[in-house]
């Protein structure tokens, strides 16, 4: 009997959790409505949409084919430095030479080793298909912070998209090693820990510079948050980082590595562009052209800074002041507020830029639904916002493109330029009781 009770005493926990589980599936039914619109449930529908990208990837790597455009000469631009080779003009591959930062070298030199020299492509495709996974993750501990996007847009943002699975598991580009390092050092900056937030940034641009483009957001944050005197510490993060990274190729020839690796200018094919099909390409490659293009991305950087993410009051000179020295007594960044600047701080950068070549899309795929939900605006409906989606979607997988698709992806980011910046911005609760005690 003394048996009996001690079993059913055993039992009774996983009763208890049986039932409470059985409650919470039966609670998660009745509102099932409030499931898809509520973002509180963002972590829930996560998790189901993690688990159906498990099999989703799956598929895809088995059923569909793999096709072949830089994972050669990734391996061989990495076999050069494993042969000894340090000088950056000396390292090419099958489509060129290396173009991108140190940082990229080591990741892909693990790849190297881990896919019997780069020759088991089905390796590979099973390694990008973890860090995709992984993405995923870092994205969606992003959106449950914000509590701003309904949760039915995810499904969007995982299942729907043929071209960032290519992106991860097809192509096995570097663009999504860069983002995955990115969206780390994000979830790092929202838990407060700005100098290893700081570091795995620079460990993303070192991978691929495209990650300059938060570089404005995440500066204005550094100022807002430290001062002047306070974010020094973590730029000199930043920048020690990529020298130390940097060093064996700057040691052999400084002027190439640096010329290479952080090349501004580089003129990229006419062939490739997704978003300036429409123009006549002696344009598209025309110097002035491209200064246009900078003039327009700094404009507008500094019109959001100072108009939209600058908000106390105070001249935007007082961010180089240590914050117990401001006026305004220093209130903790919120996570729309960290978030919100550097994602459209990379969006504005992304609408200026002179070529977007079809792997470029996973620089911004996984803001896109912040972007455009975490503002409210009437005139744009989730109808609305979801056929912006859409047709962004539409735009990066035709291949190639054309005047129509290019076109539709300029309209687009325009609606969501658009919104950022008619969207209401509520001032700071400092300023909000100033003005009301005044």
């Amino acid at each position: 009997m003394a048996a009996g009770l001690r079993k059913r005493g055993r039992a009774g926990p996983a009763a208890r959790a049986a039932g409470l589980c059985g409650q919470w599936l039966r609670r998660a039914w009745q509102e099932r409505r409030l499931l898809l619109l509520e973002p509180r449930y963002t972590l829930l529908v996560a998790a189901c949409l993690c688990l159906a990208e498990v099999g989703i990837t799956f598929w895809v790597i088995h059923r569909v084919a793999y096709t072949e455009i830089d994972w050669k000469a990734y391996m061989a631009q990495v076999e050069g430095v494993i042969n000894g080779t340090y000088d950056y003009t000396q390292l090419q591959g099958d489509t060129g030479p290396l173009v991108y930062p140190a940082g990229f070298v080591y990741i892909f030199m693990g790849l190297y080793y881990a896919t019997g020299q780069g020759t088991d492509i089905r390796m590979a495709q099973h390694i990008f298909a973890m860090l995709y996974l992984a993405t995923l993750l870092l994205v969606f501990l992003i959106y449950h912070q914000t509590c701003k996007v309904p949760p039915f847009v995810f499904f969007f943002m995982c299942c729907a998209s043929y071209r960032v699975h290519s992106i991860f598991v097809l192509r096995l580009f570097n663009d999504p090693v860069a983002m995955a390092l990115l969206f780390l050092s994000i979830n790092l900056l929202l838990a407060q820990r700005w100098g290893w937030g700081c570091c795995c940034f620079s460990l993303a641009v070192s991978v691929k510079m495209n990650v300059l483009l938060f570089a404005p957001g995440l500066l204005f944050l550094l100022l807002m948050q430290f001062g002047f005197r306070g974010a020094l510490p973590k730029l000199g993060i930043c920048a020690v980082l990529q020298v130390v990274l940097g060093l064996p190729f700057l040691l052999e020839n400084p002027i190439g590595y640096l010329s290479r690796s952080f090349d501004l200018g580089r003129q990229f094919l006419f062939r490739w562009t997704v978003n300036w099909r429409f123009l006549p390409e002696a344009l598209f490659l025309h110097r002035a052209f491209h200064l246009v293009l900078l003039a327009a991305h700094l404009t507008l950087l500094f019109l959001f800074a100072f108009c939209r993410w600058h908000r106390t009051g105070e001249s935007i000179l007082s961010l180089l002041k240590a914050p117990s020295k401001r006026k305004v007594p220093p209130q903790p960044l919120t996570p729309n507020q960290i978030i919100s600047t550097l994602f459209t701080s990379n969006f504005i950068g992304i609408c200026f830029s002179r070529s977007l070549h079809y792997q470029f899309y996973v620089w911004y795929f996984h803001t896109l639904p912040y972007l455009l939900w975490a503002t409210p605006a009437r005139w744009l409906t989730h109808l609305l916002r979801l056929l912006v989606l859409g047709l962004i979607e539409l735009s990066w997988n035709t291949y190639p493109s054309t005047s129509c698709s290019s076109a539709a992806l300029h309209i687009c980011h325009a609606v969501i330029l658009l919104q950022l910046w008619l969207g209401p911005q509520p001032f700071p609760k400092s300023i909000q009781h100033s003005k009301k005690a005044h």
